[in-house]
């Protein structure tokens, strides 16, 4: 089982509380103006890595974890198969930044079990107009950071309030 992965900035601070590895995934189609990571949008780009390397890794520095990229969404399946495993063995915090809002990725099976397998979801592109750098974890106003578990629970977007 692999994945096709861009990078893995390790111990970062800026994807999510705390130090994290975050997993950079190939491959987005939203083209959003002002991307800071327009590289990512090549579904070929970066190079092939399988589960247990990037398991290998995770498990070395022992941090929460971001899934970002490109849009882990566009390789939901794959990414969530990896998810249920950092969740089952690790026990880990997940994060994942997607361009799709979470109302359209809850209705959609295909986009749902990699929501299902994450914490919390930074949701919404990125918007050139709204970007504001005093934001915590997002680039522009528009986008949002959900808990996962709760807004399932409940069947209505609930915000983390701490970093909004």
């Amino acid at each position: 089982m692999t994945l096709r992965v861009l990078d893995i900035a390790r111990g970062t601070s800026v994807d999510g509380p705390g130090l994290r590895d975050s997993i950079y995934f190939a491959g987005c189609h939203h083209a959003c103006e002002g991307c800071h990571n327009p590289q990512s949008w090549d579904m070929n780009g970066g190079r092939e890595m399988s589960d247990d390397e990037i398991m290998e890794i995770l498990r070395y520095d022992d941090f929460d974890v971001t899934f970002s990229g490109g849009d882990p969404m566009y390789r939901a399946a794959d990414v969530a198969r990896l998810a249920r495993r950092i969740k089952a063995e690790l026990g880990k915090t997940i994060w994942c930044y997607t361009g799709f809002k979470f109302e359209s990725i809850v209705s959609d099976p295909h986009f749902r079990c990699l929501l299902e397998a994450v914490d919390v979801l930074v949701d919404g592109p990125f918007v050139l107009a709204e970007r504001d750098i005093s934001l915590r974890f997002r680039g522009s106003g528009n986008q949002r950071i959900i808990d996962v578990k709760r807004s399932l629970a409940t069947g209505a977007v609930v915000l983390m309030q701490q970093y909004m």
